[in-house]
């Protein structure tokens, strides 16, 4: 059998068999292979394995060694493609790049997060809130609207939150407020209506037939019992009042008043006393400072930044235990309520309020716990343009008393013992209010004008001066007389515009009558405020 040889392990020997530890080992000497080897001076000649004395191996040795890699052999074609292979390969990424990537991945992962939690927020309080299927949100429905275009809402506040436990009357209305809206106009308008009108009640209640309007919602609901039913019928009252179809209500309580302002960080309100100059005071909240402060205490003029607490105080005040500057008692408290409520909206709408996480869900769990509606879900992303679009200059507020051109149309007195407020056109007659409510709600430019005309019928059929006279207040004049012309030769319509300045009605009435205004002196005298002269002539 022939011997195994051994090979050596990391270039040591193996021992041979009987060989001890220690002993000198002994190479059999090896055949020398004919090859040249390269030396410093490159002219020796040696076999590889042969021994070379006196010369050791050089620096020269080595380069020229390394020299030979470089040169290319047969076998560093396979070296070659494999390198070629290797170009191909995606070049590793840098750190850099890995943590940008990682960042963007996070952040993604934030925004999805945050996006998810702000939708959840969303559905919770929108089901909470408004009528209908939360899936109809994707929706777009135009509101309901009246016959001209407006959709109407009562805003009704109640105190059944309240910790002060000012009064025992928890389903009370104490703040009524009509919000009218024109969704192609842009524009919105804010009128008030004091708690202490006197009206009639649908049905008999627990306070008898008649009342002050805050009880309506009281009475209709039982005593809170069905909202729905309340709800309706202060929409009902509030639209006899004031001449409006009303289509929604949104009623909320003290809590949602406080919570909504500081979730916005407060709202900044412009304190406007009467009479003026004095400032404001009232005592009645000094007790949420235990009596230690005047917490309803701010000069004329100043504009004061407030917060839920101070904002709901303001909405309530009235000269309470000594206090001063809101003279109107309860009409002087609304128009700080429409300010208030306009302060808010712009601040819910502004940039930094939008952008703030937190002030967004606040603002949601503030509206979600506290106020209630017949809004439908598919409607809000219609009211929600509307919010946005609407600009602050056409937000306009209207007053029952202290209008300028009007006066007062409401005034207080006294009825059945109780202190009321009643129209100063008579108890529970509200042609006055109605009118006023139309020509500004639902003013164009005839009815801005407010012209008064004069029809007289200068050879027609007997009636005709009063068929036309109606067709001209149903277009926003106001008639003064209706009468018959002196003898004479008219045209079929001779119109006479004695208010120059009245430029829209000219227009209006030359459409209707299809003739050329006339400019100069009538063919009889007019009486009143007269602006325009219609005489009817007989047919051509």
């Amino acid at each position: 059998m022939k011997k195994q040889n051994h090979s050596s392990v990391d270039g040591f020997i193996p021992r041979r068999q009987g060989a001890q530890l220690g002993d000198r080992h002994e190479t059999e000497e090896a055949t020398p292979i004919d090859r040249t080897l390269h030396t410093s001076n490159d002219s020796a000649r040696q076999l590889v394995g042969a021994a070379r004395p006196g010369r050791q191996i050089g620096r020269s040795d080595i380069d020229a060694s390394l020299r030979d890699i470089d040169t290319e052999t047969p076998d560093q074609g396979i070296k070659k493609k494999s390198r070629r292979r290797q170009k191909g390969l995606k070049k590793p990424r840098s750190r850099a790049k890995k943590v940008v990537m990682w960042v963007a991945i996070a952040l993604a992962a934030i925004i999805l997060a945050i996006g998810s939690f702000l939708v959840y927020q969303f559905i919770k309080n929108a089901g909470n809130v408004f009528q209908g299927n939360i899936l109809d949100i994707i929706q777009n429905q135009p509101l309901k609207e009246d016959e001209n275009g407006r959709s109407n809402f009562v805003v009704f506040g109640t105190a059944e939150d309240d910790e002060g436990g000012t009064h025992g009357g928890a389903n009370l209305t104490d703040s009524i407020m009509v919000i009218s809206v024109d969704q192609d106009k842009k524009d919105a308008y804010m009128i008030s209506l004091p708690r202490d009108l006197w009206v009639d009640y649908q049905e008999t209640c627990t306070v008898g037939n008649q009342g002050k309007i805050n009880a309506v919602y009281f009475c209709a609901s039982n005593d809170g019992e069905d909202e729905a039913a309340g709800a309706a019928a202060l929409q009902a009252k509030a639209g006899e009042i004031l001449g409006l179809d009303i289509q929604y209500y949104v009623h909320l309580n003290f809590t949602a008043v406080v919570d909504a302002v500081d979730a916005v960080g407060g709202v900044d309100v412009t304190i406007e006393s009467n009479p003026e100059g004095v400032g404001i005071l009232d005592r009645n909240f000094d007790w949420k400072c235990n009596y230690q402060c005047y917490y309803v205490n701010y000069e004329d003029g100043e504009t004061v930044h407030l917060d839920g607490e101070h904002a709901l105080a303001l909405a309530r005040a009235r000269n309470a235990q000594g206090g001063y500057g809101l003279a109107g008692g309860n009409f002087d408290r609304e128009k700080n309520q429409q300010k208030i409520i306009e302060a808010l909206r712009e601040k819910a709408l502004s940039v930094g309020t939008l952008a703030n996480l937190g002030a967004v869900t606040s603002l949601m769990d503030a509206m979600g716990d506290n106020l209630r509606t017949n809004i439908e879900t598919k409607e809000i992303r219609t009211l929600m343009n509307l919010a946005s679009d609407i600009p602050s200059e056409k937000i306009i507020g209207l007053s029952l008393v202290g209008d300028e051109e009007e006066g007062d149309l409401v005034t207080t007195g006294m009825y059945l013992g109780q202190s009321i407020v009643q129209p100063v056109a008579g108890l529970m007659v509200y042609g006055d209010i109605q009118a006023y409510v139309q020509r500004n709600i639902n003013a164009n430019p005839v009815t801005r004008e407010e012209p008064h005309v004069s029809v007289l019928n200068g050879g027609r059929a007997a009636g005709v001066a009063q068929t036309e006279a109606d067709v001209l207040s149903d277009e926003g004049f106001i008639v003064d007389v209706v009468d018959n012309a002196p003898e004479g030769t008219y045209d079929y319509v001779e119109i006479y515009q004695l208010d120059e300045s009245k430029t829209a009605s000219a227009e209006k009435l030359a459409q209707l009558y299809d003739v050329t205004i006339k400019k100069g002196t009538p063919p009889t005298s007019v009486v009143g405020e007269t602006d325009f002269l219609i005489i009817l002539g007989p047919r051509q």
